[in-house]
């Protein structure tokens, strides 16, 4: 397994449109767009898995739907050639 340095960039995908409360512990370090789609896609860096597990913690507190999770290039914005495959959460769209 490949150690890692630094912080590593991903992009969350959430279901519907996340309220200001939902993107609390986000809104400072992740950029955030309302796709046409009708999602909420948010893009930054996550310290560790440590911080990465908290911020789905917290969507799952919410009952946040968690449509997908990609680790992107650090450079591009683009998914790495290696994606994390997609999490699931059942419950309400906030």
């Amino acid at each position: 397994m490949t150690e890692r340095r630094g912080p590593t960039r991903y992009e969350i995908e959430l279901g519907g449109q996340a309220s200001e409360r939902v993107l609390r512990p986000v809104s400072d370090e992740f950029t955030v767009e309302m796709t046409e789609a009708g999602t909420t896609r948010l893009v930054g860096d996550v310290r560790d898995s440590s911080h990465l597990n908290g911020l789905l913690a917290h969507y799952t507190s919410l009952n946040i739907e968690v449509v997908a999770l990609r680790r992107l290039d650090q450079h591009t914005s683009a998914p790495s050639q290696r994606e994390i495959p997609n999490h699931h959460l059942e419950g309400e769209r906030s």
